[in-house]
C-alpha cells in the first residue's frame, strides 16, 4: 500500500491504522518520489494527495495511469465540486476530502481492493476473447486491442466497457451502468459518466457522431454494439 500526502502527520496517522489492518505501508511526501515509487515498486492500491511537492497529485496520476492500473483513491484539502469532478474525470477509483476519519479511509481502500478482486476472479469465469469487428476484449487478461494493438483504459473506462459488454446491444440507462460499475463515489454526475464514454469512444477510435462500439441511445444512455 502506497500513501503520498504532503502532510507528516497524516502519512503517519494513516500508515498506523492500514498497518493496523493487516496492510504493508510505504508512506511519502514528494510527487516525484511517489511517482518512482509507483512505478517500481507493486501495490495493492495507492492513496495519492492532489497538493503535492514537486509533482501534483494530478500528474503523478495521469504518469501512473500511462502503464499500470493499480487502484487509486484519490485525496484533497479542497471538496468543492470541481475537484471531485477533476478527480473522476481521471479515472480515479475513489475520491475523498480532507478532513476525514481514518477508518472511512481504511474502509474505502478495502472495498476497492476487494471490489478489483472481485472483478478479475468473475473474469477468470469469462470467455477468452469478446470481439466487436476490430476490437477484442480479453476479460482474462483485462485487455483490449484494436486491431491487434493494446488499449490503455483507465480502471473506470474499463470497467464501463466491461459492463456494456456484459450487456452487448440492450440499451443501459445512466443509472444503471453508474451503479453496475459499483463506484462509491456518490460525486459522480451524469456529466462526468459522459466524460468518461467521450474518453473511452476517443481511445477506441469512434467518431463521437457515428459511433461503432459505444452508440448512444438518446433518451436512455448507451450500449456497446453487438458483439459477434
Amino acid at each position: 500500500m502506497l500513501v503520498v500526502d504532503d502532510e507528516e502527520t497524516i502519512v503517519e496517522l494513516l500508515t498506523r491504522y492500514l498497518s493496523d489492518e493487516g496492510f504493508t505501508v510505504t508512506g511519502l511526501f514528494d510527487g516525484a518520489q511517489a511517482l518512482n515509487a509507483a512505478l517500481t515498486g507493486a501495490y495493492d492500491a495507492i492513496l495519492l494527495d492532489l497538493n503535492l511537492p514537486t509533482m501534483s497529485g494530478v500528474e503523478v496520476f495521469k504518469a501512473i495511469r500511462k502503464s499500470s492500473d493499480v487502484p487509486i483513491l484519490m485525496v484533497t484539502a479542497r471538496s468543492d465540486e470541481l475537484d471531485r469532478i477533476v478527480g473522476l474525470e481521471l479515472g480515479a477509483d475513489d475520491y475523498i476530502s480532507k478532513p476525514f476519519s481514518p477508518r472511512e479511509v481504511v474502509a474505502r481502500v478495502k472495498n476497492i481492493i476487494g471490489r478489483v478482486g472481485r472483478t478479475r476472479s468473475l473474469e477468470h469465469m469469462a470467455r477468452d476473447v469478446q470481439r466487436i469487428g476490430n476490437l477484442e476484449i480479453d476479460r482474462i487478461a483485462r485487455e483490449v486491442r484494436l486491431n491487434g494493438s493494446r488499449i490503455n483504459l483507465t480502471p473506470m473506462e474499463y470497467r464501463i466497457l466491461d459492463v456494456l459488454l456484459l450487456n452487448a446491444g440492450a440499451a443501459l440507462t445512466r443509472a444503471q451502468l453508474l451503479d453496475s460499475v459499483n463506484t462509491d463515489a456518490t460525486e459522480v454526475f451524469d456529466r462526468t459518466l459522459d466524460k468518461h464514454i467521450a474518453n473511452l469512444r476517443q481511445k477506441l477510435g469512434d467518431n463521437p457522431n457515428q459511433p461503432r462500439y459505444v452508440l448512444t441511445v438518446h433518451g436512455v444512455g448507451y450500449k456497446l454494439a453487438a458483439t459477434g
